[in-house]
């Protein structure tokens, strides 16, 4: 009978596992495979990815654009760059939508287990989880912040063991952060430039140990020594981390270039994925929820804060209230903060009542908790992963494919390459930036793109150059006639498919429900 209960324990799903699989086949195998496509950034990946792949080397020069050609650029993001290119390369695009999909489960069902390590009972965590990937869902791109979402989960779990009391365990745990912190950390800056949150939770955690350590000097010589042993290991562990974050191809340099991007007022006013959130859509409302159940729990539980809880939440706050993009990063530490906080209350509110549907499903939560505690096999989440990668290979390999992943054509000017690429002429094409990504993938190396969405490669005053074009603006054709734009694909509805239509300089030679093809008359014979 133990026997076979140990069997039960190691096949079983846990909760945790449940929300991988159901997380992995969501994005998968519905249409939300298309939407993980939906950011034509994902192009330009893929074919860096492929480029470092088949020269060995990083790009240190833009390789895509006819007016940047040969000017410097930071592939800051060259590792997520060559996983989804070699995926790419394996399983074509279904083979990038299973990497990213599986990144973004493993993310929120690390988030629970994690909720559930810090005391949160079953159904809240599970509720919050809910919440902060809801609060994600906008940003269900295949693109590199998904790795930072997982980095942050992961340091979140770890730093968390820093504070813990002075077992013998927990020091074990605890002098782990040595080198676990500063390898991540090496492999964060080489995925995304959201490493720099790395140091934000560095700062928080460490006032957090600090005043600990001094509250602890008060207590008794045994708690000071074990405070200060936290505090040395984790400033330790920070410090070699700021420095693992040189090792990157471009040393101390991305770090200035980072600051230059982000601190570019005109971009960040410019750039839609930096703007405020709009509180209509629906993932702010869940961001905008679980900020109220933290400063609820706040009010109650104020008594059991610490620091650290008071640092994570004004970041989360302000982070999330700055900036749309910020809003996944913002809902996962509300979640690890609140979450215990929460089940705080719960117990408090609900622990001396015997009576009343809420008192028993709390008490129908703790026993469900206790149960999901005993599973743990996690067989069934890596099964299900090598099933979907074995689907996706199939349908690589020409087989049927259960997966059908590619860029939406009613989003994306999808005719209007086919057009393109049976052309005689190698000519550069202009796209509005938001399409470049995907005229890169689908066109080069045969064709340059004019702009696409790099924003800290083409700077300020490009852009202001540009957005005069693409909004029809006093002096529209500037742009055009400056990089010498002979070719055009427009947005069929949009204020440059009008104008062009009506210059006597430019023919329309290719129309679509998507977009217009524009040739400059010269050219429009060649065509």
């Amino acid at each position: 009978m133990e026997t076979l209960s140990s069997w039960l324990r190691l096949l079983v799903p846990s909760a945790g596992d449940v929300i991988f699989i159901a997380l992995l086949a969501v994005l998968v195998f519905t249409p939300l495979s298309v939407r993980l496509l939906g950011d034509a950034g994902i192009g330009w990946h893929i074919r860096t990815g492929q480029l470092i792949l088949q020269t060995g080397k990083i790009p240190r020069v833009d390789p895509f654009s006819s007016t940047m050609q040969g000017k410097p650029w930071f592939a800051w993001e060259w590792l997520y760059d060559e996983a989804v290119g070699a995926a790419n390369s394996s399983a074509g695009l279904d083979g990038v939508v299973v990497f990213n999909a599986a990144v973004i489960a493993f993310v929120f069902s690390l988030l629970f287990n994690l909720l559930r390590r810090r005391g949160t009972e079953l159904c809240l965590a599970l509720l919050l989880t809910i919440l902060a990937a809801a609060a994600s869902m906008v940003h269900f791109l295949a693109r590199p912040h998904v790795t930072t979402w997982l980095f942050v989960v992961l340091w979140l779990r770890w730093l968390d063991d820093s504070e813990v009391d002075g077992s013998a365990q927990s020091e074990k745990r605890t002098r782990r952060l040595r080198w676990l912190l500063p390898v991540s950390m090496a492999l964060w800056v080489n995925l995304h430039g959201g490493f720099i949150t790395a140091l934000v939770l560095l700062i928080a955690f460490l006032a957090g140990q600090w005043v600990e350590w001094r509250r602890s000097l008060r207590l008794s010589s045994f708690a000071a020594l074990n405070a200060g042993t936290r505090l040395h290991t984790l400033t330790f562990a920070g410090i070699v981390s700021a420095l693992a974050t040189l090792l990157n191809p471009y040393g101390w340099h991305l770090h200035a270039h980072i600051y230059r991007y982000l601190t570019s007022r005109w971009l960040m006013n410019h750039v839609q994925e930096f703007q405020s959130p709009n509180f209509h859509d629906p993932a702010a409302k869940c961001f905008a929820a679980l900020l109220a159940l933290t400063l609820v729990a706040f009010g109650v539980r104020s008594q059991s804060l610490r620091l650290t809880d008071y640092l994570l939440v004004l970041f989360a706050t302000a982070s999330g209230l700055y900036s749309a993009r910020n809003l996944p990063v913002a809902a996962i530490l509300l979640a690890v903060v609140g979450g215990p906080l929460l089940s705080g209350v719960a117990e408090q509110s609900l622990g001396t009542r015997r009576r009343g549907f809420a008192s028993r499903w709390h008490r129908f939560s703790q026993r469900m908790g206790v149960i999901d505690a005993g599973l743990r096999g996690n067989v069934w989440p890596g099964l299900v992963l090598t099933i979907v990668i074995a689907a996706a290979a199939k349908g690589a390999s020409g087989g049927k494919s259960l997966i059908n992943a590619d860029f939406d054509p009613h989003r994306f000017p999808e005719a209007a390459m086919q057009k393109l690429k049976a052309a005689s002429d190698n000519e550069p094409v202009f796209v509005p930036d938001f399409w470049g990504g995907y005229v890169i993938y689908q066109l080069y190396p045969a064709r340059l793109v004019v702009v696409d969405d790099r924003h800290d490669l083409y700077g300020q005053e490009f852009f202001k150059c540009y957005l005069k074009t693409y909004r029809l603006e006093a002096g529209w054709e500037g742009f055009l006639d400056r990089y010498g734009v002979n070719l055009v694909v427009a947005p069929r509805d949009g204020a440059l498919a009008q104008g062009l239509g009506l210059h006597p300089g430019w023919q329309a030679v290719e129309t679509d429900e998507v977009a217009v093809t524009f040739r400059r008359r010269l050219k429009a014979l060649a065509y």
